[in-house]
């Protein structure tokens, strides 16, 4: 799990102007992926006050610190920075005072400046955050883009996984990454899939070894990030093992406590992976959308028996 988010990692995320160049910012970090704007601070209202979070001043905010008293500001300034905050961050250009400047040099505050419109700013800062501060576990498998659905094929060592993500790639669809999968928790709802740094795009074949697939297939094969739609988990087909042949009721795996719909599919000599994957997309896919092919035979099943009493 991500713990803390270094202050000059956010600098250089979104363009930020450092206003004061004198402070360190390598040792700031953020460690809640969400924002305050601290206009009830500067009012002097301090109960329930965030002070974990980066510091959003916005046009309203600096209009109203415009119009303060010296005496007013010097006393809220100081004790808005002595809270140790990571940051302060000025949108639409806004510019700090230097009763502002002098306390946050007193406090060893970073003052920074974006171009944005606030509330531009405050939504895209919030996403990137809970991003870079989900949730992080990493597996054994594959990550592939097979028709807009993020599949991650799972399996023993060697039971194909890479071979049918070959496959795949060979039929157009995308590879995010091989052999080990980083899956971020950014919402109760959404896991993002990505490669590590040092395997991105490439594929470990057994007899052949490792190849580029960004090299050999283009860009168009491979794909930086993905959200995880479904699990197909290969294994060994077991013929005394009783295998679903119908899917009316969808299996579920658990994944940083969120359910992804998985398919456990047995691998025998002569099955198809890559189509068989390929299906199981489209087929979830139109589950979504509102249509159940399984579910429809079992109606014209049930409106045949009953025709026929």
């Amino acid at each position: 799990m991500s713990e803390e988010l270094k202050v000059e990692k956010i600098i250089e995320k979104m363009d930020l102007k450092i206003l004061t160049p004198d402070i360190d910012v390598g040792s700031k970090v953020v460690m809640v992926p969400d924002i305050n704007r601290p206009a009830l601070q500067l009012a002097g209202f301090f109960d329930h006050f965030d002070n974990e979070r980066v510091q959003i001043i916005g046009r309203v905010e600096a209009a109203y610190m415009k119009q303060m008293s010296d005496d007013d500001k010097r006393e809220r300034y100081d004790r808005l920075l002595s809270y140790n905050i990571p940051c302060i961050i000025y949108c639409r250009n806004e510019v700090p005072d230097e009763l502002m400047i002098e306390a946050a040099r007193k406090y060893k505050i970073p003052l920074l400046q974006a171009s944005q419109v606030t509330s531009s700013f405050e939504a895209e800062i919030i996403r990137w955050m809970k991003v870079e501060l989900a949730p992080t576990i990493s597996i054994h498998g594959v990550l592939v883009d097979v028709y807009g659905e993020g599949v991650l094929i799972t399996g023993e060592s060697g039971i194909g996984k890479s071979e049918a993500a070959l496959e795949l790639i060979k039929r157009g669809h995308r590879l995010v990454t091989d052999d080990v999968v980083e899956i971020r928790k950014v919402s109760d709802e959404t896991l993002i899939g990505t490669a590590p740094e040092i395997t991105r795009h490439f594929i470990e074949l057994r007899g052949i070894g490792i190849i580029d697939v960004k090299t050999l297939f283009g860009v168009e094969s491979v794909k930086e990030t993905q959200g995880i739609d479904m699990v197909i988990h290969l294994e060994d087909w077991d013929k005394e093992k009783e295998y679903d042949r119908f899917g009316l009721e969808e299996e579920y795996t658990e994944i940083l406590g969120n359910k992804v719909v998985c398919h456990n599919l047995p691998v025998r000599p002569g099955r198809n992976l890559a189509v068989i994957v390929e299906s199981a997309a489209v087929n979830w896919r139109q589950k979504k959308m509102g249509y159940n092919a399984a579910r429809e035979l079992y109606n014209r099943v049930q409106n045949s028996i009953n025709r026929k009493e």
